[in-house]
């Protein structure tokens, strides 16, 4: 056989390939006979691999592949190939997908979803600074050092309902009886 007769029916397989297979996966058909064709198959395993465009193109280009080669190996490596070749041209057919970038609230607006970095990083001082405070003065009133193995607690969005009233500051942490009594030892 000569490259270039290769070459050719390649190009037809794969062009029949996908015009087959669009046909049965995306269009009605004439006098529709294909939509009614699908509608009978319902949502069975056949209904559901006639909407599947790649799944589809499987199955049409296994008689195409017989145009193109015989042997075992060469017709399983065309077979695949000519299926490759409709999932592309059915990709090329279709307008390109754009990202649009997403637009930032106005300055004030308040977005539930998503916070932006700068936002955080102006929480997280305030935050921090406020720690400071509180180890600073705690530091000054006790000798005791608050307990390595407990980390600070960072406030959350959602509090968790269970915990009621004020968390203990660093200084009732390291003294226990400092803190009021109904509060249990940490």
């Amino acid at each position: 056989m000569k490259e270039g007769s290769f070459w050719i029916r390649f190009v037809l397989a794969a062009l029949a390939t996908w015009r087959v297979t669009h046909l049965l996966a995306s269009e009605d058909g004439p006098a529709d006979l294909i939509v009614r064709f699908r509608a009978r198959l319902g949502h069975g395993l056949a209904g559901k691999l006639m909407d599947c465009f790649n799944c589809l193109s499987l199955w049409t280009a296994a008689p195409a592949a017989l145009l193109v080669s015989r042997k075992p190996l060469d017709w399983l490596a065309t077979w695949l190939a000519l299926s490759g070749s409709a999932c592309l041209l059915e990709r090329l057919g279709h307008e390109p997908v754009v990202i649009q970038p997403v637009s930032q609230p106005a300055e004030g607006d308040v977005n539930d979803v998503l916070r932006s970095e700068t936002i955080g990083a102006a929480e997280r001082s305030r935050a921090g600074d406020s720690a400071t405070d509180n180890i600073h003065s705690s530091a000054e009133g006790s000798r005791h050092s608050p307990a390595p193995n407990h980390p600070a607690k960072i406030p959350s969005a959602d509090p968790d309902p269970a915990i009621v009233g004020e968390p203990p500051l660093l200084g009732e942490l390291a003294d226990p009886g400092a803190g009021s009594s109904d509060r249990p030892a940490v």
